[in-house]
């Protein structure tokens, strides 16, 4: 028994002295992880290594993909250099729905931490975010919530069911057991809201405590007990926190608040940083690096033209802009729903290739299919013609159309709005507006480019039609807020 004794305390010993190695050895130490790679749903995770030890605290962002305040403010610390302490960063959870600036894809990916049994993207992603958690010390999840939260009633926009300028619990308390001593989390939150407040000029937006208390009998948030920071505290045990900045303020100052907080628990938690300026300039793509037929590949700038033959393979390698995370591409009409970053494409009509930063249209090139045999890769400048051309699909074909022209269709045909073929003005900048229908009910900005206009399922509104009664309509291009084209498009009874 001695010896088995002594053999244990030798290795409790060896597994402490490796630790202490590993620990040493990933001071001071910035980590990027990928997982998923070239995958649409591709996860970035970064882990700064304070260089001396510490908390570590997980900080979430996008996991909703239409609250860029939190995604935009996580990105900074993904660059972070620490003197003490460590931090986990994933500033944008869950990308796809980041492109498409929607709250979800398939589900709610705040939904799916516990009691979820359905596969899919969000389902993996989730998957890791847990591991992540339970990693840590202290977690923040960042969020934008509607309206302005009050512990009383004051209107339809600042009540107790609405979630903006609050810091989130699932309870005030967080009882941890034999795991350790209590964490008192309104108090932790107490201090942090005082921070942020004293750089809020109007007191009608001050945070305040939002005490959700999850698993009480009488919670009004029972949607709460599948999300990430109720994950944390029933599962991980330790204080988790969702930071949310209200919606309808401007996106700097959603971005800022947002950092305070984060600056705020972190010494809270003596994680002490060298904290990097806030800069959150306009995102311009340069250009991009695209191969051909698995050639060397070539560089093609902003609003470029590279001419190519039918039917070769494309595909894009990286892109260059004033940023460096958060970047998609979009080959127009053709690829994945999401991202075509290093996707192999056969090109058969001439497109568009879009960059984006997040949900940000960035800057375009122009891919030619020339009429004579390419024999060589040519990069071109842009046309400087003002002129505009459609590119449309009807039942899958393609149509380019003119600047004016009409275009006749049947009733039940399918139209697409695939793109604008245009010269030295980036075809992102326009709004290309199909008058009487309305592509995306929830973010109805007037881009009706790239949706399914099914003329048989009386999508098409007749009072906006020219004649009133659901027969020609048009379709209203702008730029800046000026009309600079139109086209028509005249339906024809059922085709017999």
């Amino acid at each position: 028994m001695k010896n088995k004794s002594h053999i244990k305390k030798k290795f409790a010993l060896v597994c402490s002295f490796l630790f202490l190695i590993c620990s040493q050895a990933l001071a001071g130490q910035k980590i990027h992880t990928v997982f998923f790679e070239g995958e649409e749903n591709e996860l970035h995770v970064y882990r700064i290594n304070g260089t001396k030890p510490g908390k570590t605290l997980l900080i979430i962002g996008g996991i909703q993909g239409d609250e860029p305040g939190g995604f935009l403010a996580a990105d900074f610390y993904a660059d972070f250099m620490l003197e003490k302490g460590n931090l986990i960063v994933v500033p944008r959870a869950n990308f796809p729905s980041i492109l498409k600036k929607g709250r979800k894809i398939n589900q709610d990916m705040n939904r799916k931490f516990l009691d979820d049994n359905i596969s899919n993207y969000e389902a993996r992603v989730v998957n890791v975010l847990k591991k992540l958690i339970c990693e840590s010390d202290s977690f923040l999840n960042l969020h934008e919530g509607s309206g302005i939260y009050s512990d009383k009633w004051e209107n339809k926009n600042k009540n107790p069911n609405r979630f903006g300028q609050s810091i989130i619990t699932d309870d005030s308390i967080l009882k941890r057991g034999d795991l350790g001593e209590d964490i008192y989390l309104e108090e932790m939150a107490q201090k942090v809201i005082e921070k942020i407040n004293q750089h809020i000029e109007n007191k009608d937006l001050f945070f305040h405590f939002n005490n959700h208390k999850t698993n009480h009998p009488d919670s009004i948030h029972k949607e709460q007990l599948r999300s990430a920071t109720y994950y944390a505290y029933h599962i991980c045990k330790i204080p988790a926190f969702g930071i949310e900045s209200a919606k309808f303020l401007p996106l700097e100052q959603k971005v800022r608040q947002h950092i305070y907080a984060i600056n705020a628990f972190m010494e809270i938690l003596d994680i002490i940083p060298q904290t990097p300026g806030i800069d959150l300039e306009k995102p311009e793509m340069q250009y991009m690096i695209i191969s051909v037929n698995d050639s060397i590949p070539v560089v093609v700038e902003k609003m470029q033209r590279l001419k190519i033959n039918k039917g070769d393979t494309i595909q894009i390698h990286n892109i260059v802009a004033n940023y460096e995370r958060g970047l998609s591409v979009d080959v127009i009409g053709l690829g994945n729903q999401f991202n075509d970053m290093k996707k192999k494409l056969i090109i058969n009509e001439s497109t568009r290739i879009e960059a984006k930063k997040d949900f940000y249209k960035c800057g375009s090139v122009f891919l030619d299919i020339d009429s004579k045999s390419v024999r060589q890769l040519t990069v071109t400048d842009s046309s400087d013609t003002p002129t505009l051309r459609y590119k449309l699909r009807i039942n899958g074909q393609l149509k380019i159309v003119n600047n004016y022209e009409h275009v006749k269709i049947h009733r039940g045909d399918k139209l697409v709005i695939e793109d604008i073929l245009a010269g030295s003005v980036d075809p992102s900048k326009y709004i290309v507006n199909f008058k009487g229908f309305v592509g995306n009910h929830q973010n109805n900005s007037g881009e009706d480019r790239g949706y399914v206009i099914d003329t048989a399922k009386g999508v098409l509104m007749e009072r906006y039609s020219l004649n009133k009664k659901g027969r020609h309509y048009y379709v209203l291009t702008t730029l800046r807020g000026k009309k600079v084209g139109k086209i028509f498009i005249d339906i024809q009874p059922y085709a017999s």
